[in-house]
């Protein structure tokens, strides 16, 4: 008898490319996922890849058999989803987050989800951008928040919420009297995000397009970093600018009105389309409900 554990042993193996990637998705060993083809084989007395491949290639009746599976699976899944209390439902979320998110929202996101799932195991992941979203694509990760950066097919966004960056300095460097353009800054140090970060590549995009060049002595990555280089003169640069309001009221630090004035950073919950049909889309709405950038969770 076919069993849903042979089914998604078969989805897997097509989705992710491999029997060892499936295997580790599914937390088994390779020598038992192929166990479930061999069963799948039996049952219905064909071959489902083709053995004469070296990559894992369906035989036009594997291609048959999948099409079957992927319907079935799909309808078990709406049945759990819609059946089921979503307080017993048992489940593990792996989600990636960058800095920005982990300094700001992501307690209250992660309580929010836990009001909804209270049994859901989050398992969370801080990283740069491009990690995330090549684990995310990797299904390393289910969902990640991250600037909105690349337009892939295999993704489905939910855009949350913008973030504004202003050019900053402290005021021991630049003091708040003394108005300053982009061009007469020359001689200052300017430190940015380098091509690890979201925010870095989208404003590295965006200073080439424009032809904007500055004085890039430094690259940080981090922003706790990047927001201490900046209180201790070291520089100027960009920083979100609502979380830093109390610095700027208190005149540690200011803004300089530099034309033109930076782009908007879309954050979005971002998944593989191939999830669209389970609760990771809720898990999105939920993040759309709670998202804020508008202060740090600690003083900086």
């Amino acid at each position: 008898m076919i069993t849903f554990k042979q089914m998604d042993a078969l989805i897997w193996i097509v989705n992710l490319g491999s029997f060892e990637a499936a295997a580790e998705k599914l937390n088994m060993t390779q020598s038992a996922i192929s166990k479930r083809i061999r069963e799948l084989e039996e049952s219905f007395d064909i071959d489902v890849f083709d053995r004469k491949s070296r990559n894992a290639r369906l035989t036009e009746k594997g291609r048959e058999l999948l099409m079957y599976c992927q319907e079935i699976v799909e309808r078990r899944n709406q049945m759990l989803e819609r059946v089921s209390d979503k307080k017993v439902l048992i489940s593990q979320l792996r989600i990636g987050v960058t800095e920005l998110t982990a300094m700001t929202w992501l307690p209250v996101l992660i309580e929010k989800i836990r009001d909804v799932y209270p049994k859901i195991q989050i398992i969370p992941t801080i990283d740069d951008s491009p990690v995330l979203y090549d684990q995310v694509i990797n299904d390393k990760l289910d969902i990640i928040i991250a600037p909105d950066m690349y337009d892939d097919v295999r993704l489905n966004s939910c855009l949350l919420h913008s973030v504004e960056n202003v050019w900053m300095c402290s005021t021991s460097l630049i003091p708040v009297n003394k108005k300053i353009t982009l061009e007469e800054a020359g001689k200052y140090s300017f430190f940015v995000q380098g091509p690890k970060s979201g925010t870095g590549l989208i404003f590295e995009r965006y200073f080439t397009m424009r032809e904007i060049r500055v004085n890039k002595n430094i690259v940080c990555n981090n922003l706790n970093a990047q927001i201490g280089l900046t209180v201790a003169g070291m520089g100027i640069t960009y920083l979100p600018r609502n979380p830093l309001k109390p610095l700027l009221e208190a005149g540690v630090l200011r803004e300089l009105a530099f034309k033109p004035r930076l782009p908007l950073i879309r954050y979005s919950a971002i998944y593989r389309t191939d999830r669209e049909r389970g609760i990771i889309p809720h898990m999105a709405e939920i993040a759309k409900s709670c998202c804020c950038f508008d202060k740090f969770l600690l003083a900086v």
